[in-house]
């Protein structure tokens, strides 16, 4: 048998050949497999459980992993992780291997890797490699704005990147920042002009942007200009009345202001109405023979769009025909919406991205409608499109402020409303909707949540563990998602995890778009249900509808009895355990704690162990605000 080749020994580790799973890989070595130049369909017909159909197939998925295969062999080469190559062949192409072999900084654009990774790759790669080679400043540019993009920026004071890039070893930033422009990744954006005539623009507001975002961010003001010049009037202010049983003014003026205006917004907490005054929208619409397409940005918001409605409703992503794990959209300015109105719930979560790929896809004339509440958590993806939109004082807002209690549930509503107040009460709930458990630190938080799901909660309440959902700021520690998960799925649903760590009845949560699968494909964020397990795939149930899931999708889903904040929202679920660990300390702001106690319909416990960090988080907003350029943008585009 021939020494087992690293490379291939890595390529096969790391997962990377398609359809072969964790157990077959194993077994290579012993069908005397150790070499690219080994792998024939006759040799794998020697694996057990393969037979004729399954070589072929994995035969010709092994050479369709070639272009992948070649970059790991870069990788290796430099000590740098196999499972990277992946990612690189998915963002760079099939001839990933020769653009990093031209310039290995580019590695530096793929998520997970840091500039030391890059460098080793360009000192195993380049002759003479060099810390002040043009295509590494350049590199360095890109990096800094993509990792404040993290963060929520979509631009960064051009001063603090020059400070990054001398932090990072480079002699000339300025030239450094020409070249990045030049490469067209990224944007220079002059100081506005100040408001007195006769002063000099400021330089220390002249700020940089990945080109993709500042472009959205453009491109998204304008859209609201060009909608807010091309609406005319769907119907009278009078035709209100028809719908306007049981609303207060505020929901009534928020009804007309759809009729009239191209981009309008419905702000509010928690019990204010907001439903009840988008179903009247519908109604309204709906009663005139208006076209009206509803949507939101998870499944589960969607789906209580529809059950509120009565109309249906799907995900943006969606309705705009997302295409694949591309990003792209079928739905833009050439083959746009055909709805006269467009209604879209949790608005908040909508990034700069996703937002200007909406506007695009609504033909003059549309009238959008955005709904949300801006004490909510920022979208993942860079933007404040919500508060920006509300910051720029040109669009118009209604804010629904009165709270319908009895009608919208009382104790959840009331502590939301008093945290989105910078306040926290002490809980006055008898019929035990809220109930606080105290924990002197993560251990015993971790047990009295597992607890909670398991045996109390279904016990005292009769709501059914496989409706509860556990929420949490953090990844790590002991009330963190990893080890919550592994506590809950030894009580719920036990097993050894046949495909790669699955198993059928487990809880599963989408943590990347992956819109191609079919029948409906899943987005970031979704929750569903392991229905079934097939040779390196799983068939799951999502809000959204079934999806198989195999090859590298499979590895963008994490089990999902606990998971974060971030991903949670969007969603609501009858029981919500919240958990706030010791961990979460530094993490902890209102629209976090906020946003988590609003994810609860009919019952929420909290888990409550972080000490004073909770209520401080509360009296102080203490969010870093993103940097973004959009409500400029909309000021001088509309005029204001």
């Amino acid at each position: 048998m021939s020494a087992p080749d690293p490379v291939f020994a890595a390529f096969c580790a790391a997962g990377l050949w398609p359809g072969l799973g964790r157990r077959a890989a194993a077994e290579l070595p012993a069908a005397g497999i150790t070499s690219p130049d080994d792998v024939t369909a006759d040799r794998l017909l020697k694996l057990p459980r393969v037979g004729r159909q399954r070589a072929e197939r994995l035969f010709s998925g092994f050479l369709s992993a070639a272009p992948t295969y070649e970059v790991v062999g870069l990788l290796v080469g430099a000590g740098l992780e196999a499972r990277l190559a992946a990612t690189a062949a998915d963002a760079l192409g099939s001839d990933a291997a020769r653009r990093l072999r031209d310039d290995p900084w580019a590695l530096l654009g793929l998520t997970g890797v840091t500039l030391a990774d890059a460098d080793r790759l360009a000192v195993s790669v380049l002759p003479g490699a060099d810390k002040q080679d043009a295509r590494r400043g350049r590199a360095v540019v890109a990096h800094t704005l993509r990792t404040a993009t993290r963060d929520g920026h979509t631009v960064l004071p051009a001063d603090l990147v020059v400070a990054a890039l001398r932090a990072e070893g480079v002699a000339d930033p300025v030239a450094a920042i020409v070249a990045a422009v030049e490469s067209g990744e990224v944007l220079d954006h002059e100081p506005p002009e100040p408001e007195d005539p006769d002063a000099e623009p400021d330089p220390a507001l002249r700020t940089l942007s990945l080109a993709r975002y500042g472009m959205a961010e453009e491109a998204l003001a304008e859209n609201v200009a060009r909608l807010a010049a091309t609406a005319g009037r769907i119907a009278d202010p009078a035709a209100v009345r028809s719908v306007a049983t049981g609303l207060d003014d505020a929901q009534r003026q928020a009804v007309a202001q759809v009729l009239g205006a191209g981009v309008s917004l419905l702000t509010g907490g928690p019990g204010t109405g907001k439903s009840r005054t988008v179903a009247a929208v519908v109604a309204l619409l709906r009663s005139r023979g208006t076209d009206v397409a509803l949507a939101a940005p998870t499944g589960r918001a969607a789906k209580r769009l529809e059950e509120l409605t009565d109309h249906p409703a799907v995900t943006v992503h969606r309705l705009l025909g997302a295409q694949g794990t591309s990003g792209g959209f079928a739905r833009n300015e050439e083959w746009p919406l055909d709805a006269d109105v467009v209604v879209v719930d949790e608005a908040s979560m909508l990034d700069v991205e996703l937002a200007a790929a909406l506007l695009e896809a609504c033909p003059d004339g549309t009238h959008l409608l955005l709904v949300g509440d801006p004490a909510q958590l920022p979208s993942i993806g860079p933007g404040h499109v919500l508060g920006d939109l509300i910051d720029s004082g040109v669009v118009p807002v209604t804010e629904l402020t009165t709270l319908y209690r009895q009608a919208e549930g009382g104790a959840i509503a009331r502590l939301a409303n008093a945290v989105r107040a910078g306040q926290l009460p002490p809980v006055d709930s008898p019929d035990r909707e809220v109930v606080v458990v105290p924990a002197a630190g993560s251990a015993e938080a971790a047990k009295r949540v597992v607890q909670l799901v398991t045996d109390s909660i279904p016990r005292a309440l009769g709501i059914d563990p496989a409706t509860v959902q556990v929420v949490t700021p953090v990844h790590r520690g002991p009330a963190g998602t990893i080890e919550l998960n592994r506590a809950l799925k030894a009580r719920l649903n036990p097993g050894d995890g046949t495909v790669w760590g699955f198993d059928v009845g487990d809880r599963v949560v989408a943590t990347a778009n992956h819109l191609d699968l079919e029948p409906v494909g899943f987005a970031n964020g979704e929750t569903g249900v392991v229905t079934g397990t097939g040779d390196g795939s799983l068939d799951v149930d999502f809000a959204s509808g079934p999806v198989t899931v195999s090859g590298s999708a499979m590895g963008d889903l994490r089990h999902g009895w606990a998971i974060t904040v971030h991903r949670a929202q969007g969603s609501e679920w009858p029981g919500v355990v919240v958990v706030l660990p010791p961990e979460a300390g530094g993490m902890l702001s209102r629209p976090l704690v906020y946003t988590a106690l609003t994810r609860a319909q009919r019952h929420l416990s909290v888990v409550h162990a972080s000490g004073a960090a909770l209520a401080r988080a509360v009296s102080q907003v203490d969010v870093r605000p993103r940097r973004t350029r959009l409500a400029r943008l909309l000021a001088e585009s509309l005029g204001a």
